[in-house]
């Protein structure tokens, strides 16, 4: 089985159960995103299961492009992935969970689909705790379907349960559906969700049941939703009996590529493995970010920062297998020529994505120069040290200061007769991912976004900033991207040069004029291509629905979005530019408040 076939039969069993397709979104979450990316099929959809009307309806199902960077770091085992696709179906206070644990216990056994067998699935249940009690609904849906109780496994929060979002808001308990591989046990603990290989998840159905209350107490929701995720390269391996998420038809040009410009062939293990799985992976996401209708760049900052570290790893472990010389943009061609079937986009933006890949292989080449002329410096006082050990603190310096590879450190230690302290090297190397985590999580915390009234102020408030740029700049604006928290928006614009004070005071006004005027905020519901011919602003070369809705505020502003918005301009309060400054070449970025 290939991706495509897997694609179109999801497709076409959900939409033959009363599903609407709809498009994916974008890798980059728009408006109101806490996060860096898009990580999982539900992102681009939380204003309709936080309750809004979806204008394809109840029932949907799609698939989604998703990144998630927490598992770069892991990127290289059988199971890790940072950019991945996900089938989701949903329901929008439609069915729930009868419907579809049939459904999925249906599409995963039944002969005309996926025809898994069914002595070889094993599934997970909310356990319950103090606060909401286990879920035996699902337990006695999966028995009734014929799961015997022995492979119907109650775990906890951590394995079994979503949300909130926020400290408040829509959560529930899920299920989830796992492939027995085959492989021996790893002890008599040993389960699904255990981590030795011997169970495969592929699917996750999430009941959006109860809403966590500011006291931490869980009430029914009015309307109870299901968001389902089944992950397209996880199920793959499964159904063609791979080992892997990359022994499957998606990653073999890659890996015969790599195999002969390492000169290895496709036999290799161990630490080359390792690393042509890292190289796949990292190229593919790579190409994915730039090729996005919104994308970004190398940079020092968010997505752009991502970005810049996946390739620069793909180089290093290019080194490792003994490959010199420019590869990355070879790598990313097989990319774009296999999957811009799928994703045209790729397609669109092919000379984006090879050019900055180009620039940053090239850079990085710099970078792995500087790097020796700094260890060249410090070799002198290396010789002289007694137990002829190179610190870990130095080799991390060398390593964050320079982006030189610990690994290169190494092999010229070992030239002079050296050795590296590698448990001091990782031990500096974590505390600097736990401070790097730890401020990711201040600044994109949380998988959805929050929808309190000061986050929906600034959200339209984004609207009235985007049509005020494009009146005092020029219709050239567009928006590529904006992040929003309690306290700020931040929006990113494309825009030459940057703005004059005269500008951005310009800008301030019409805002805040458009906001004393107590415009009203309304919304109808259009094809894109009426929408275009309106004159929305829209992001029109980008995936979306055949229907959506497109926001009016007053006559000022129109544009496509999902929400959440005021429903009067008038008590939004004061806006404020705070700061405009460069994001990536080309593109502009404003911070604001609202006082």
């Amino acid at each position: 089985m290939t991706s495509d076939e897997l694609r179109s039969l999801f497709i076409d069993y959900f939409t033959g159960l009363g599903h609407a397709r709809i498009q994916g979104a974008s890798l980059f979450p728009e408006n109101d995103s806490t996060v860096l990316f898009t990580t999982a099929g539900m992102h681009p959809l939380v204003p309709y299961l936080l309750g809004g009307r979806h204008p394809a309806g109840r029932r949907l199902v799609d698939f989604q492009k998703c990144i998630r960077t927490g598992d770069i770091d892991c990127v290289g085992d059988p199971t890790h992935l940072t950019f991945f696709e996900m089938l989701g179906n949903w329901s929008l206070g439609d069915y729930f969970k009868r419907e579809a644990i049939t459904w999925s216990y249906e599409f995963l056994t039944g002969r005309s689909w996926l025809g898994f067998d069914p002595d070889k699935l094993s599934v997970t249940v909310f356990a319950g705790d103090d606060l909401v009690p286990p879920d035996e609904e699902a337990a006695a849906i999966w028995m009734e379907l014929g799961i015997p109780s022995e492979r119907v496994h109650f775990l906890g929060r951590a394995d079994n349960w979503w949300g909130p979002a926020g400290q408040t808001g829509p959560c529930g308990p899920d299920t989830e559906m796992f492939i027995d591989t085959g492989r021996p046990a790893c002890g008599p603990e040993c389960r699904p969700g255990c981590g030795c290989g011997k169970y495969f998840e592929i699917w996750n159905d999430v009941f959006m049941q109860y809403n966590r209350t500011r006291e931490g107490a869980y009430e029914p929701l009015a309307q109870r939703n299901v968001d389902t995720g089944m992950g397209v390269e996880r199920t793959v391996a499964m159904m063609n009996g791979a080992e892997s998420v990359y022994d499957i038809p998606l990653f073999r040009p890659l890996f015969d590529f790599l195999g002969k410009a390492s000169g290895q062939g496709s036999g290799v293990d161990g630490t080359e493995l390792r690393s042509m799985r890292v190289i796949a992976d990292h190229i593919r996401t790579s190409t994915h970010i730039l090729g996005d209708d919104m994308g970004v760049p190398p940079s020092n900052l968010d997505q752009g920062y991502v970005l810049r570290r996946l390739l620069r790893l793909s180089v290093r472990h290019a080194r490792k297998l003994g490959i010199e010389g420019s590869v990355l943009p070879d790598l990313a061609r097989i990319v774009i020529d296999g999957e811009s079937h799928v994703y045209p986009e790729l397609a669109r933006n092919r000379a984006f994505i090879l050019t900055e890949i180009e620039k940053e292989e090239s850079q990085f080449e710099k970078t792995l120069q500087s790097g020796m002329k700094e260890f060249e410096k410090l070799l002198p006082n290396l010789l002289r040290n007694p137990s002829g050990i190179i610190p870990g603190r130095v080799a991390f310096r060398l390593y964050d200061t320079y982006g030189f590879p610990v690994e290169f450190t190494t092999e010229l230690a070992r030239e002079h007769g050296l050795d590296v302290d590698i448990e001091g090297y990782g031990q500096a190397l974590e505390k600097h991912r736990e401070l790097s985590r730890a401020g990711l999580d201040r600044k994109f915390g949380g998988g959805l976004a929050d929808h309190s009234d000061m986050v929906t102020k600034l959200h339209t408030a984004t609207h009235l900033l985007h049509k005020a740029l494009r009146e005092v700049l020029g219709n050239h604006v567009e928006q590529r991207g904006s992040n929003i928290t309690h306290e700020r928006l931040r929006f990113d614009f494309s825009h030459p040069a940057p703005m004059t004070a005269d500008e951005i005071e310009e800008v301030t006004r019409r805002v805040n004029a458009a906001i004393e005027a107590d415009l009203a905020v309304t919304f109808i519901e259009k094809t894109v291509e009426e929408a275009e011919e309106m004159g929305a602003i829209g992001l029109f070369k980008a995936r979306y629905g055949e229907v959506v809705k497109v926001y009016r505020i007053g006559d000022y502003s129109m544009e496509i979005c999902g929400g959440p918005h005021v429903e009067r301009t008038g008590g939004m309060g004061r806006f404020v530019i705070q700061s405009e400054k460069s994001s990536s070449q080309g593109v502009r970025r404003i911070r604001a408040v609202l006082e």
